[in-house]
């Protein structure tokens, strides 16, 4: 339990969110559709629900944190 919310912790939590947050907003696109077609506010507003979702994960482990050879 000492790595959980340790700086390593939400560095590591936090690109994984980041990244999933770019994914989903990338992955809503659809090709050949033109910027004022997209509904700007659904693509954030479910990108951020991902966000949350991915840091809500982080909290079962991050294998990146805390695998060090006890």
């Amino acid at each position: 339990m000492n790595e959980l919310f340790s700086k390593e912790w939400f560095k590591a939590a936090g690109l994984r969110a980041l990244r999933t947050v770019a994914q989903t907003a990338l992955g809503m696109f659809t090709v050949g559709m033109a910027a004022d077609e997209v509904e700007w506010s659904y693509v954030a507003s479910v990108s951020v629900v991902a966000g949350i979702y991915s840091l809500l994960t982080s909290l079962a482990g991050l294998p990146e944190v805390g695998a060090k050879d006890e």
